[in-house]
């Protein structure tokens, strides 16, 4: 019996309602009762009934607010309303419409009608419950698909940066002592680029694009890139074309990344004064993230030991940028540079450690390899 349809009477005419009563009970329903509105709609939340047979003149809330609440309620619109109405209450049958009403009887009611409505009002309750409950387990599918989704995409982002890095160090292999040069300078350009407003994505392309600045190292020869005094003029102009070298290999990519790594490549060696390589550009000439990574890379350069020098101590380090303040770097770079120093120096810290440090403050993960 609990599994058969549940069917809310509501009319204040008692003789009536009986008689509706038994008609439906002997269809094998299960029957709640009210006479006014107020108790209706307390009937309506206590029992969610499939079908509410409504009469339109009721106290406390006529057939009216009661179906206009029922309908306007997201957790009650789906019961079938069916309006109760006088043979020619054109108006009233109209306005019902209006206000969601999904069928009529007329009085006096007739008992094979009755049971037709009612019959019919069942299978639609059935019919929408089951799209509805369709569509929630649906949504949840495609919830946790989503999510699985994500989880995978962020996964082969941290792939495909690791896979960056890695070849990138291939260019540096015979400079570097390690790849740890790519991982500071690429999370310092990152965190640099939020200091100037980029967004996430922006920032995420910078993490990408810059490991790539000097790929181009890998056309200069061991007896120039490995020098441990300085280069000569002639020596010093073929280093300088690593910058060439690097666009011609990235260039005409399809990917985002690729292109901004190309111009990071091609120009992160200008200054602001327009001394620089390989174009002499000057001042905003220079596209911004060849103006940030420029401001990374020295650091860190300043900072390593390479074949030609040994690490500067950190406040050396910050004297040599500061002196270069709108001659080799962007004045406002440098200062966002210096703004988020104690970042920077994390990072610092953080690479080489053999570990993969999640930090919020930070673009992404300090990889180390």
């Amino acid at each position: 019996m609990e599994n058969q349809p549940l069917i809310l009477i509501t009319d204040d005419d008692i003789w009536q309602q009986k008689l509706i009563e038994v008609t439906l009970s002997g269809f094998g329903y299960r029957i709640i009762t009210a006479t006014d509105g107020e108790t209706a709609l307390s009937l309506v939340t206590q029992h969610m009934p499939d079908v509410i047979l409504l009469d339109i003149q009721m106290p406390r809330k006529n057939g009216f607010e009661v179906l206009a609440e029922v309908k306007q309620n997201e957790t009650t619109k789906g019961i079938q309303v069916v309006m109760v109405t006088g043979t020619e209450e054109k108006e009233a049958r109209a306005k019902a419409l209006e206000l969601g009403a999904d069928d009529f009887l007329m009085k006096p009611i007739d008992r094979v009608l009755l049971k037709a409505r009612i019959q019919s009002s069942v299978k639609l309750k059935s019919y929408n419950d089951h799209l509805k409950f369709y569509q929630k387990h649906l949504e949840a599918e495609v919830d946790q698909k989503t999510q699985q989704l994500s989880h995978a995409f962020e996964q082969l982002k941290k792939v495909s940066l690791e896979t960056i890095y890695r070849l990138a160090r291939a260019a540096e292999y015979r400079d570097e002592d390690t790849g740890d040069h790519l991982l500071r300078m690429s999370n310092y350009s990152a965190v640099l680029a939020e200091g100037m407003g980029f967004d996430k994505s922006k920032r995420e392309a910078i993490l990408y694009a810059s490991p790539m600045h000097d790929v181009g190292k890998i056309g200069i020869p061991d007896r120039i890139l490995l020098k441990p005094g300085r280069l000569d003029l002639e020596e010093w102009d073929i280093m300088k074309s690593h910058t060439i070298i690097g666009a011609k290999i990235l260039e005409k990519s399809s990917s985002d990344i690729v292109q901004l790594a190309e111009v990071i490549a091609l120009t992160h060696h200008e200054k602001w004064d327009g001394s620089g390589y390989p174009v002499g550009l000057k001042e905003k000439e220079i596209p911004l993230p060849g103006r940030i990574v420029a401001v990374s890379d020295v650091f860190d350069a300043l900072q390593s030991i390479r074949p030609y020098k040994k690490a500067f101590p950190i406040d050396e380090t910050l004297a040599i940028m500061t002196a270069g303040r709108g001659v080799h770097f962007d004045p406002e770079v440098l200062d966002v540079f210096f703004s988020l120093l104690d970042r920077i120096l994390e990072i610092q810290k953080a690479v080489g450690t053999l570990e993969i440090k999640e930090n919020q403050d930070l673009v992404g993960p300090v990889i180390a390899f």
